[in-house]
């Protein structure tokens, strides 16, 4: 049986470029940090694949420290975020701005601020549209930090990050603006510069490229002004923000992936989102509903089932050879709804039967039709929920 991948958003298969990558990469086996020969070389590699994602972020110069490595996007935002709260200039204001559907990463890494003194403002996010008026009123010079994703990983939903980092800079001109960009990075253009951005988070296994790695891009100002120190102490690699030996290996596989998708950008967000309107076209006059929000990202469509669980639809389809999700990987075991599909509108009931369909360049039409089919069947076929 032929498997159809659309699951893309949890992972992504290792694209041909970041496997031969890493296979070149494990010849280079020195420790870029050590002086001989083979430290050499694997420093040299290491400068090389900073800079690849350095432009395939739009960041051509990069300068010293503003792309450090980590072991994945949730390291990198806890990164961003704490390292920032626990720079001395935390002390000057008090007040983070968030969404109610941030990815967990940033989403419990605040609430350990809140824990700690910092007051937190959750925007809310009803269609998958922050609710700028929230926003405005919460712009003040007292704010501190912004963090807001700029693609809601389990709704699609492309946030106005650009328009928030502006009012909250306009309210304090010191304000840190951070955006985990792991689901946005080689799916939308987009640049740091042109969001307003201090720190973007970003991740290799969402783009082709292998688990276990990800990094944060950090402005010029905030590297200039010290304005974040490290959370992980040790040797002081990765210019002293995060120290540990790097993942040289994974690092490779990231540069050549991103290489890879920054190739071909354009296209394959044409591609994905003629896929997202076959399927959204496809359940139009069925019971499943799409959960479509104003503004959407190409790759991520949200269905909700007829009063039929998501779990046992997923099932249904993995048998049919069709690799969907019920939501956020990272939350695949827990009990109970999801916060973002509630913060989305969704009553519990609803957000118990939505699925979560994530397209990459490589899907093609047959595999929406045979989704379409398999869903078709599945509706008819399984037992609903009891009212």
């Amino acid at each position: 049986m032929k498997r159809i991948y659309l699951d893309n958003s949890a992972t992504t298969p290792l694209c041909p470029a970041a496997r031969e990558a890493m296979l070149r990469a494990m010849e280079e086996f020195g420790n870029p940090s050590s002086l001989h020969a083979q430290g050499v070389a694997a420093a040299k590699l290491l400068k090389e694949s900073r800079t690849l994602i350095g432009e395939a972020l739009g960041e051509r110069f990069l300068k010293e420290g503003q792309l450090v490595f980590t072991s994945c996007g949730t390291e990198a935002s806890a990164l961003a975020l704490l390292g920032t709260a626990y720079a001395k200039e935390r002390r000057t204001a008090k007040t983070i701005l968030t969404t109610d559907s941030e990815h967990p990463s940033v989403a419990r890494t605040l609430d350990k601020l809140e824990a700690e003194g910092f007051r937190v403002v959750r925007v809310p996010t009803v269609g998958g549209a922050p609710d700028m008026d929230v926003v405005r009123a919460h712009c003040t010079p007292d704010l501190f930090m912004v963090s807001m994703m700029l693609v809601n990983n389990e709704t699609g939903a492309v946030y106005p990050v650009r328009e928030v980092f502006q009012l909250a800079r306009a309210a304090n001109p010191q304000v840190v603006c951070h955006t985990d960009a792991v689901q946005g990075f080689m799916k939308l253009p987009f640049t740091p510069r042109a969001l307003g951005a201090d720190l973007v988070t970003i991740s290799a296994h969402k783009i082709g490229g292998p688990k276990g790695v990800g990094a944060l891009f950090i402005s010029e100002r905030m590297k200039k002004e010290k304005r974040i120190v490290p959370v992980m102490l040790g040797g002081g690699q990765e210019f002293g923000l995060r120290s540990g030996t790097e993942n040289m290996i994974g690092i490779a596989g990231f540069a050549a992936a991103a290489g890879s998708a920054m190739s071909k950008l354009r296209t394959a967000h044409a591609h994905m989102a003629s896929l997202r309107e076959r399927l959204t076209a496809g359940l139009a006059g069925t019971e499943i509903t799409v959960n479509r929000p104003a503004n959407a990202a190409p790759h991520i469509v949200s269905i909700t089932l007829p009063d039929i669980k998501s779990e046992t639809m997923l099932h249904y389809l993995s048998g049919q050879g069709i690799s969907v999700s019920a939501g956020s990987a990272c939350s695949a075991h827990k009990v109970g709804p999801s916060s973002v599909l509630l913060a989305f509108g969704l009553p519990s009931r609803r957000a118990d039967c939505t699925l979560r369909v994530s397209l990459s360049p490589e899907n093609t039409a047959a595999d929406i039709d045979a989704l379409l089919a398999a869903l078709a069947t599945g509706v008819s076929s399984l037992v609903r929920i009891n009212h």
